[in-house]
C-alpha cells in the first residue's frame, strides 16, 4: 500500500482509513465512469478535485491491449507526473493526497487528491474568438512561446501527455493577462507516461495532438514556426532541416484527428 497525505487531509483523516474517507467525500462530480470518479470538493473553503480509481478488470485491461491502447490502472501515473513536472519547473497541479491499495492492476484502488487551480480558463476557451478577433500580437506571441516551453520541458523530462491539447493548458486569471505578466498550467495528466526519457513515437502523438487542438484559432504559418523554434530550442532553420519528416506528418496527422472531429464530434 501507497499513501501519502499532505495538509488538509492529513490532519483532517487522521485515525481513518483513508481510502474509507476518500470515497465518502462530497462535491460536484465531474465525471462517473466505471473505474473512475472525478469530483471537485471544499474543505474550510479551499476547492480540491479528486480522481477515484477503481480496479477495471482484466476484460478492459485485455480490450484496450488489444486495440493497442494503454490502459489507466490507477491514479499512479498522474501522481509521478505532477512530481516530475514539478522537479523539473513546468507549471502544472499540486497533489496534496495520493493512496493505492492492491497489487492485481485489475482490482486496484488508488486516489489522487490536486489543490483546485482557481480561478482559471482554459487556452481553448480564451482562444475561442482568435480566428474572428485577433488578439493583441505580443500576447498571442508570448502563449505561443510558453506552451512550446512547457511543452518541450515536459518531453525533455520524460513525460507524455496523451491528451496534450490546448483545453489542458490553464490561464490563470487572478490579476490581467498581458504578454508581460501571466501563469499557464498544464492539468489532466491522469494518462501521462514518465520515464527516464520518452520515445519519438509518444513525443509526436503529444505534438499532433496540440497542432490539432490549435487548428481553429487562426494561427499564421509563422505562429507554427515560432511553437517549433521554441521547443526544439534551436535556430529555425536548422528545426526545419532537420525535422521535415515530422512536420509533414504533423500536418498530416492534425488534419485527420480534425475530419474525424468533423465526423465524430468530441468522441475521437
Amino acid at each position: 500500500m501507497k499513501l501519502i497525505l499532505a495538509e488538509p487531509f492529513k490532519h483532517l483523516w487522521a485515525g481513518r482509513d483513508a481510502f474509507d474517507a476518500v470515497e465518502a467525500l462530497q462535491g460536484e462530480v465531474y465525471r462517473e465512469l466505471e473505474g473512475r470518479r472525478t469530483l471537485r470538493t471544499e474543505v474550510a473553503g479551499e476547492g480540491f478535485f479528486v480522481k477515484i480509481h477503481r480496479g477495471i478488470g482484466w476484460g478492459e485491461i485485455f480490450k484496450n491491449l488489444l486495440t493497442a491502447k494503454l490502459p489507466v490502472l490507477g491514479a499512479g501515473q498522474e501522481w509521478q507526473a505532477i512530481q516530475r513536472l514539478h522537479e523539473v519547473g513546468v507549471p502544472t497541479m499540486t497533489a496534496v493526497a495520493y493512496g493505492e491499495r492492491g497489487s492485481n492492476p485489475a482490482a486496484q484502488h488508488s486516489f489522487i487528491i490536486t489543490e483546485e487551480l482557481a480561478p482559471t480558463i482554459s487556452l481553448e476557451d480564451f482562444s475561442i474568438d482568435w480566428a474572428r478577433q485577433p488578439p493583441e500580437p505580443r500576447l498571442k506571441h508570448a502563449l505561443i512561446a510558453e506552451v512550446a516551453k512547457m511543452t518541450g520541458g515536459m518531453h525533455r523530462a520524460g513525460v507524455n501527455h496523451r491528451d496534450c491539447y490546448i483545453c489542458h493548458f490553464l490561464l490563470h486569471t487572478d490579476r490581467p493577462v498581458t504578454a508581460d505578466d501571466f501563469n499557464l498550467s498544464v492539468i489532466d495528466l491522469h494518462r501521462a507516461q514518465t520515464r527516464a526519457t520518452i520515445s519519438r513515437r509518444w513525443r509526436d502523438k503529444d505534438l499532433a495532438a496540440l497542432y490539432f487542438s490549435a487548428l481553429d484559432i487562426g494561427l499564421t504559418q509563422r505562429d507554427k514556426l515560432r511553437f517549433l523554434r521554441a521547443y526544439f530550442q534551436r535556430p529555425l532553420r536548422q528545426v526545419l532541416k532537420d525535422e521535415a519528416a515530422l512536420l509533414a506528418w504533423l500536418e498530416r496527422k492534425a488534419q485527420k484527428l480534425y475530419d474525424r472531429k468533423q465526423r465524430y464530434g468530441d468522441a475521437l
